[in-house]
């Protein structure tokens, strides 16, 4: 049994519409008896589907100079809170797929002109963004804003298609005009592509305006918060938080690893739960409702049920040599229902964990009511409602 869970406080805005007593919490148990039934009618759950003809991108330009440690904290703690939002948001009814970008910039100990750098393109490869962002290191520095923004707006592979959402949120607390590259021409040019910038300073609002970090969203068509850095985040503790963590432990066994590299994949999948939990609680059950929903958390590189999903044709292309142990000598179409049982026993666990995230959204909205705080102040807050605002203008909804 896990100890009590304290969790993080999302914003009424983010949350979901299920609810139910608290006799429903449950992640119930596989029930082999009718598994066979099962899979046959197994299909993928409508709210699921995602459009093929649009993306939600969001690039995350973060402060890793010397004074920054608490961004880079916030930034551990609040992941999840960024992509779960942007999975309820649809557009003409289907759910765009998501993908986060990475970058760090103000950091001497990066060999680079403007010292920037891009530690992850635009992926849905979450474990990746995960597994790079604990691995950030403060150091030094020079931070040149203009420079690592023309950076990711010109070499990040942006959707051409006008539907698509594209945000680029970047965190500091030094002037915005560093550096020889002109903030205003950059931010304009990516604006122009439909990229808009938001700026996040850590520190005062006022000194954040007077060092340009609201005259760069301004150009770049985003909104300018100002956060507290260093403040530590508040956490509620909900009656649902230990059955939806259970339900990590059921979601991770319908994995089925492939290829050279699927095993080190798998493992890095428990090694960032492990960093979501090592990070905070919340953090770790958070990550689990981003891993239910398909249009976020993908893994087709290495999984096979989500490679099945993507392209059926691949299983009967498959070498033996290329399976998990349990798997090789399998025919072609044991091998199939293998998958299909894994991917129909996946789907069921996904729709109990949104039903116990939506029951335990209500639950904090409430506490948060009753409490008159709607804790704001931190980087996952900021980005949060200007996705969602973002979003309501370009015709996307929740």
């Amino acid at each position: 049994m896990m100890t009590s869970f304290k969790i993080l406080a999302l914003a009424a805005g983010a949350a979901f519409l299920s609810s139910g007593s608290f006799s429903d919490i449950r992640c119930s148990k596989s029930n082999p008896s009718n598994r066979d039934t099962f899979v046959q009618s197994a299909s993928v759950n409508p709210d699921h589907i995602t459009a093929k003809d649009n993306k939600i991108q969001v690039a995350l330009l973060l402060d890793t100079s010397n004074s920054m440690d608490g961004l880079i904290d916030q930034a551990k703690s609040r992941l999840w809170n960024i992509v779960n939002p942007l999975t309820t948001l649809k557009y003409n009814g289907k759910a765009p797929q998501i993908e986060i970008a990475l970058y760090e910039y103000g950091n001497d100990g990066i060999r680079d002109d403007h010292y920037i750098r891009q530690v992850t393109p635009l992926t849905q490869d979450l474990d990746l963004v995960s597994e790079k962002l604990f691995a950030l290191r403060t150091n030094g520095g020079s931070e040149y804003c203009g420079a690592v923004i023309r950076d990711a707006s010109a070499n990040l592979n942006w959707d051409q298609d006008e539907k698509s959402m594209k945000l680029i949120y970047i965190a500091g607390n030094e002037a915005f005009n560093q550096g020889g590259v002109d903030y205003k021409e950059v931010i304009s040019k990516a604006k122009n592509k439909n990229i808009y910038t938001n700026t996040i300073f850590c520190g005062d609002r006022n000194e954040g305006i007077q060092t340009f970090w609201q005259n760069g969203a301004t150009f770049g068509g985003g909104k300018y918060f100002n956060i507290d850095s260093d403040r530590k985040v508040i956490y509620i503790e909900t009656p649902y938080d230990i059955r939806i963590s259970e339900c990590n432990a059921r979601l991770n066994d319908t994995y089925i690893y492939y290829g050279s590299h699927g095993l080190e994949y798998k493992s890095k999948q428990i090694t960032q739960d492990k960093n979501a939990e090592m990070q905070s609680a919340s953090n770790f059950v958070e990550r689990t409702v981003a891993k239910s929903k398909k249009n976020a958390y993908k893994n087709d590189h290495w999984d096979l049920v989500d490679k099945a999903e993507k392209d059926a044709g691949f299983i009967a292309s498959m070498k033996d040599e290329d399976l998990p142990a349990e798997l090789k000598g399998k025919s072609r179409e044991d091998l199939k229902k293998a998958i299909a049982s894994k991917s129909a026993e996946r789907n069921k666990i996904q729709k109990e964990i949104e039903e116990l995230s939506g029951k335990r959204q209500k639950y904090i909205d409430e506490e948060m009511k009753k409490r008159g705080n709607n804790d704001s102040d931190d980087l996952g807050k900021a980005i949060e409602t200007s996705i969602l605002e973002q979003a309501r203008k370009n015709g996307y909804s929740l």
